[in-house]
Order: C-alpha cells, then sequence, then structure tokens
C-alpha cells in the first residue's frame, strides 16, 4: 500500500508512528489475545438467556455500552464471558 492508496485518517496514524509519537499500549499482548478470542468467539454458537435486572441497572449498561460503541447484549456478553473465565472480579476499591 502506498501513500497514495491510504485516507486522511491512515495518512494521519502513518505519519505520526513515523514521527515517534505513537507507543505501545501497556500489555499489549495481552490486548491482541482478547482481540482474538473476540474474534474466535464470534463464529461460535450462542446461545439466549432472558436475565432480569432493576431499571437502574438497565439504565446504566446502556449507557456504559453507548460509551464503548457497542450494542448492549455484546457488552452484557462480554461481561459474562469475562468474569467466567477469571478475567473480572469484584473491585475492593
Amino acid at each position: 500500500m502506498t501513500n497514495h492508496d491510504m485516507d486522511a485518517e491512515e495518512r494521519d496514524i502513518l505519519d505520526r508512528f513515523e514521527r515517534g509519537e505513537l507507543h505501545p499500549v501497556p500489555d499489549a499482548d495481552r490486548e491482541m489475545e482478547d482481540a482474538r478470542e473476540a474474534a474466535h468467539s464470534t463464529f461460535k454458537k450462542t446461545r439466549r438467556i432472558n436475565l432480569r435486572v432493576t431499571e437502574r441497572d438497565y439504565m446504566l449498561i446502556h449507557a456504559r455500552a453507548r460509551e464503548e460503541g457497542i450494542p448492549f447484549q455484546t457488552l452484557l456478553s462480554s461481561i459474562v464471558h469475562k468474569y467466567v473465565s477469571g478475567r473480572l472480579s469484584e473491585n475492593s476499591g
């Protein structure tokens, strides 16, 4: 791909990279593994469940999903998956 084949956003990213302005995210290997797992999981069979939550929790999960830019069902599924796989735990904060 040449610079002429890139859109403005791609050229900007390449320019920033070449100037040394871009840096790897912390724990990049884990991020890549999470992305691979999510992509792999996309093709797995899923099961539908019904879940009752309070009105407040319903509104909060919708708001959080909008912030993340994903459907709320996807966010809920991700939360459940992370919890049962041991990657999500209660914050003792």
